[in-house]
């Protein structure tokens, strides 16, 4: 039976082994962090500064490298000391199709996808990603507010952008909207998918905050291989949001409400937070304020002022009183108690 990784209270996979020792280092590692040293914080939710940095190296030395998980595709005629899983059947019986988790997937638009995102670079795939986050937020997507968004230079952005368009990744439109080509939405949608299963688990699962799991998230999505994606999916009980609230591609339910930014609610009318947008989770200083004041999903929130002089709106919750600039009450959505489906 495959043994498991044990972190915390999380379990994952451990990538068969091989014969040889190429993945030697991994004990020693995974030895130190069950040490009575460590173990306690990681039961307590790692919430030491220093902790998520060493958990991101355990866990990218533990995934299984591409050539391993190709190996297990082609039948595991390079490490057959392997059993096949429930997922593993289904790609051997059924090669047009694969589950994720308990759904089962289309293979053949699965493997174009993973196939296209491992020719990409991180970069790239950082830039798609932050496109299509910017185009939930129902604005035009440009370069200067796509600069904005990821705290780079407005030049490497412009040299980005059109790399993308001819690589055919993204398309220029008129006054210079950006909008992801079909392949270019395909891989910002993995690594969306990626990004928001791994900050479900560094929160549910290890106890992390909302700013820090967000950072590490960001490290480790690029390294998050089909198969561990799959087995984290499962793990976590097939979420369907973030724990912002944003939807997971793939896994995310219908809309059951119409929300909108906090910034247009009127004053005394009551809403409850629907997601804080990524557009939000980029700003540590605003994400760290919401932490603290405890506005999250599902949180009500009674409109006490709206002052568009002062450019603020104040609301109270749970005996707290939080006020925010209207800017970034805009990347805050929620929607009225009452207009659920």
């Amino acid at each position: 039976m495959r043994s498991q990784l044990r972190l915390g209270a999380a379990s994952l996979p451990r990538p068969c082994a091989d014969t040889g020792h190429q993945r030697q280092g991994v004990a020693e590692q995974l030895h130190e962090l069950r040490s009575p040293e460590v173990g306690p914080d990681l039961a307590r939710g790692v919430r030491e500064r220093d902790e998520p940095a060493r958990l991101s190296a355990a866990i990218t030395e533990a995934m299984p490298t591409a050539a391993m998980v190709q190996a297990e595709d082609r039948g595991r005629r390079a490490l057959p000391s392997c059993r096949a899983s429930s997922s593993d059947a289904i790609l051997a019986d059924n090669p047009s199709s694969f589950l994720l988790g308990r759904l089962k997937m289309q293979r053949s638009s699965f493997l174009k996808v993973a196939t296209a995102t491992k020719d990409t670079t991180a970069s790239v795939q950082d830039y798609l990603a932050a496109i299509y986050d910017l185009t939930g937020s129902g604005k035009p997507v440009i370069g200067a507010r796509l600069a904005k968004h990821m705290a780079i230079s407005a030049p490497a952005v412009t040299e980005a952008i059109h790399r993308m368009a001819r690589g055919g990744y993204v398309k220029i439109g008129r006054g210079k909207e950006l909008t992801l080509s079909t392949r270019g939405r395909q891989i910002a949608e993995v690594m969306a998918r990626r990004h928001r299963l791994l900050e479900r688990w560094l929160t549910d699962t290890l106890g992390l905050n909302w700013t820090d799991a967000h950072e590490e998230a960001h490290r480790l999505e690029h390294a998050l291989s089909p198969r561990v994606e799959d087995r984290l999916a499962e793990l976590l009980g097939m979420p369907s949001t973030c724990p912002h609230g944003n939807p997971i591609p793939g896994m995310a339910k219908p809309p059951r409400v119409e929300p909108f930014p906090l910034a247009q609610a009127k004053e005394g009318t009551t809403v409850v937070v629907e997601r804080i947008t990524e557009e939000a989770e980029a700003d540590k200083k605003l994400l760290e304020h919401l932490w603290k004041n405890d506005v999250r999903p599902g949180r009500r929130l009674k409109i006490t002022e709206v002052a568009p002089w002062a450019g603020t709106i104040t609301a109270t919750g749970d005996g707290r009183t939080i006020a925010l600039g209207l800017p970034a009450a805009a990347k805050i959505w929620v929607y009225l108690p009452g207009a659920t489906g």
